[in-house]
This record gives C-alpha cells, structure tokens and sequence, in this order.
C-alpha cells in the first residue's frame, strides 16, 4: 500500500468515526436532552472510547453540532469562484447558499435531526453563532480578494459580518418554521436575508406602503 493511499484510509477513517460519534450526539441528544446524556453514552453508542471522542469533539456540545473545520476555506473559495459579473453581495449569496445545498445534501435526516435538537436548546443555538466567527474569518478574506481591498478594510469586514448575521437570522427562521407545509427552504430564506442587506436594508415593503400612503393622504 502506498504512503499517499495509507494516507486516504486513515483520513476516511477519521471522517466516519468523526460523523459516527455527530450522529450518536444528535440522536441521544434528541431523545434524551442535553443533560441527559454524557461523554461516555455518545462514546458507547459510537463504539469507541472517551479518549477516542476527546480525540474529535472538546465536549458533547461540539459533538452533537459537528462543526466541520473545512467550511471556512470551502465558503471562501466558493466566494471567489463566483462568475465576475456578480456583485460582491450576490457571490457571498451564492457562495452561502451552495454550501448549505451541499451540507444538507450530504444527510438531510441528521441535519434536520440536529437543527431540531439545537431549537429545542438554546445553549446550542449560541454555540452556533459563537462558532461561526472562523468561517466569517475565512469568508471577509474571500470578499476581500474577491474586491481587491485589504482584509481589514471597512468593506469586506462589513459584508462579512452583515452575511453572519443574515445566516443567522435564515437558521432562525427556517428552525421554527421548517414543519409547515408552504416553509421556505433555508437556501431561499438565507438569499433573502442577503438580498435585503444588500439593498441597502430599505423599509420593508408594508411599511412602504404606509409611508407613501401617509404622504398622499390629504391634511386635516
């Protein structure tokens, strides 16, 4: 066997234990809380060892979230691969929302499963957000490349950070939403988020509606 394809078992290896011990989280998680369940339950569901999880996860929070250390790279190169046409908005809009197509793509049911669990734990849902800050690194230097200013200019640090919150917002949503029959996809809610930014954040339309209509109406 040669050292290149010694190198791809273990690495496949590592990415099945990896998504092994995510899935025994989620589903313990879903079935008997948060506090519920410890290291060792999650450990023994996956059939490794403690020492094997800690290897993987810092604590069963991360487990049951998964967080993936390949995203933040993956997001900035979908950033700059975007046709040059688009707008800076719309190729972070795009980039975003291929990634999530892709990541719920890959296992639907455990996504699904896992966005549950994180609802129903808000302790979760801000490790979540609190998580996102390495990926929000990699994409403002995306966004930075993309427009040829430095990573620290006004810019791409604000789009970053403004394409964050707007993921942020669609995972919101889409969490408490997702079971009804007409729910939007979170692809679709997460591009209107950026959509909206990228308008520059006008009123929305209803309240539009009322201003014009205040500014026709005749005066008493």
């Amino acid at each position: 066997m040669t050292t290149q394809a010694a190198e791809g078992l273990r690495d496949r290896k590592k990415r099945q234990t990896r998504a092994a011990l995510s899935h025994a989280a989620v589903r313990l998680v879903a079935e008997h809380g948060l506090d519920h369940v410890t290291v060792e339950d999650i450990s023994a569901a996956a059939d490794v060892s403690p020492r094997t999880f800690f290897n993987y996860f810092a604590t069963k929070e991360d487990a049951v979230l998964g967080p993936d250390p390949d995203t933040g790279p993956r997001v900035r190169a979908r950033v700059l691969a975007q046709p040059a046409e688009l707008s800076a908005a719309a190729a972070v809009r795009e980039a975003l929302s291929a990634e999530v197509a892709a990541v719920v793509a890959e296992d639907r049911e455990l996504w699904l499963r896992r966005m549950c669990v994180v609802q129903q734990h808000p302790v979760l849902l801000a490790k979540v957000f609190s998580g996102g800050e390495a990926v929000e690194r990699e994409l403002v230097a995306g966004i930075a490349e993309r427009v040829g200013l430095p990573a620290d200019d006004t810019y791409p640090l604000l789009l970053g950070a403004a394409a964050g919150a707007a993921f942020r917002v669609a995972v919101v949503r889409w969490s408490s939403v997702r079971w009804s029959s007409t729910a939007a996809s979170l692809q679709d809610l997460l591009a209107e988020a950026v959509d909206m930014l990228a308008g520059g954040l006008a009123d929305p339309p209803s309240a539009q509606s009322q201003s014009q209509s205040r500014a026709t109406s005749p005066q008493s």
